[in-house]
């Protein structure tokens, strides 16, 4: 990454360019995918002719967008807080000047920075986060609000994750400089070198899938919109494997549930005892492939295609766009190889994960564990959401080893924030923040003295910001 504006920079003191380029990352980067969205839906509306009408939302909403990041107690605010008390607090700590640009000193000039500027967005109030109950009192019945934390959980799990990356990767260097020195290093060690990003971001995917199909309230609303409309997944189907698994539908019982899957039924033209409970035991695994017939490989394939479609309409515009900053034919390219590359990696993620649920519930499950109807009510209560959990992670193989770190690294904290309420009590909230200062300290004291150890875009980005 290059410098922000190097120019409107010679204007403003060294010691504030470090705040100034935090401000406008922060805002860029909190405005610019809201500015995105709010362009392409303009397009899409205007290619179907639908704001015909006089009173256009574009201008308002573009103008809402653009002020709201400049409010106090947003994410650019955030940025430039974090940024400038940790590097201001450093240079001008009066209470250890024998640790000056120490170790010791960056990490609690960061500390108290970060700590501080944490609760400066957690002090603004959602309304996702605010209850209203009615309570009794002496005068009568009143209503009054209970606010709830966790606003910044996704934040704090980023520092978090950042920070044992950081850890343990040192840790690890240390380890294997050691056994690489005494001849000692084996395949194992090679082996996990090689394989830990991946493992990493398998496991975390796991943690993400088996939750957007049993608790998708523990992920974040816009994360669950994106993996919903690139999983194309009937809701009626997602809601069948829920009552699976807490019971509301049993095989061979009458529960009642018998109209939910009746209506697929109807949709894709099957015989009504499809989705019969009573019926069939278990449900064929036809209706999963909703609608590309009953073979589970050629379910797979259609899946990968399909999805492999979808992404690259939306990675190569992105991609292209990019160029535009240096255009040639080796970035144009370049741009169309990754686009097919990352759409790839996409489609066989979306087409594993099917293939996973079908090898256990029909290839492999009956085969091993038996077809006597607990062993299907077994199988399809979670079993087989879990085998598609399992394997669809490992798809970041076709990916670079570069992109593999970034990826693993992207959804750690999401798979994190499926292990923990998104709502907790307020007076829990010290911890939270505890939890950021620390991480963050760790990272910024890291970014100063060994920048390589911060991996990844994060890393050049600190690097970049934090250089005075």
């Amino acid at each position: 990454m290059q410098q922000l504006s190097p120019r409107s920079e010679q204007v403003i003191p060294p010691a504030l360019r470090p705040v100034f380029r935090a401000y406008v990352l922060g805002y860029a980067s909190s405005t610019g995918p809201r500015l995105l969205t709010l362009l392409l839906t303009h397009l899409s509306r205007r290619r179907k002719k639908v704001d015909e009408e006089p009173d256009d939302p574009f201008f308002p909403a573009l103008f809402r967008i653009l002020k709201g990041g400049l409010e106090f107690q947003r994410f650019p605010t955030f940025c430039a807080a974090l940024v400038g008390g940790s590097t201001l607090l450093q240079a001008r700590d009066p209470l250890l000047p024998i640790l000056h640009k120490s170790k010791l000193a960056r990490w609690l000039s960061t500390f108290i920075a970060a700590w501080f500027s944490l609760k400066l967005l957690q002090s603004k109030d959602s309304d996702a986060f605010v209850d209203h109950v009615t309570v009794d009192t002496p005068t009568g019945r009143v209503e009054r609000p209970i606010r709830w934390a966790g606003r910044t959980m996704d934040l704090s799990l980023f520092a978090v994750t950042r920070a044992l990356d950081v850890i343990i990767g040192e840790l690890w260097s240390h380890r294997r400089a050691r056994r690489t020195g005494s001849g000692k290093r084996s395949t194992t060690d090679v082996a996990v070198s090689t394989l830990a990003d991946s493992l990493i971001f398998s496991t975390s995917c796991a943690l993400i899938m088996w939750a957007w199909i049993y608790t998708p309230d523990r992920l974040p609303r816009s994360y669950n919109k994106w993996i919903k409309s690139a999983a194309a997944v009937d809701q009626r189907l997602l809601i069948a494997l829920r009552r699976c698994r807490y019971g509301e539908i049993k095989y061979g019982v009458e529960t009642g549930q018998a109209h939910l899957l009746a209506g697929m039924c109807k949709t894709y033209h099957w015989p009504l005892e499809y989705g019969d409970p009573v019926k069939s035991i278990p449900y064929p695994c036809e209706i999963v492939h909703m609608g590309t017939g009953k073979n589970c490989e050629y379910h797979a394939v259609s899946r990968f295609a399909r999805s492999f479609v979808w992404a690259f309409s939306t990675y190569l515009p992105l991609n292209i766009l990019l160029t535009l900053r240096k255009p040639s034919k080796n970035a144009i390219t370049n741009a169309v190889k990754s686009s097919a590359r990352s759409s790839a990696f996409l489609g066989t993620f979306i087409a594993l994960f099917y293939y996973g649920i079908c090898l256990t519930r029909t290839r492999i499950g009956p085969r091993v564990l038996g077809t006597s109807t607990p062993v299907c009510q077994q199988i399809d209560s979670g079993m087989c959401v879990g085998g598609g959990c399992a394997l669809c992670g490992w798809s970041v193989l076709i990916e670079n080893a570069g992109r593999r770190k970034e990826l693993g690294l992207f959804v750690a904290p999401r798979a994190l924030a499926t292990l923990l309420p998104r709502r907790y009590l307020m007076e829990d909230q010290w911890k939270e923040t505890l939890a950021f200062a620390m991480s963050t300290a760790v990272v910024f004291t890291c970014v100063g003295e060994k920048p390589q150890r911060v991996r990844g875009v994060l890393g050049k980005l600190l690097h970049e910001v934090l250089n005075q």
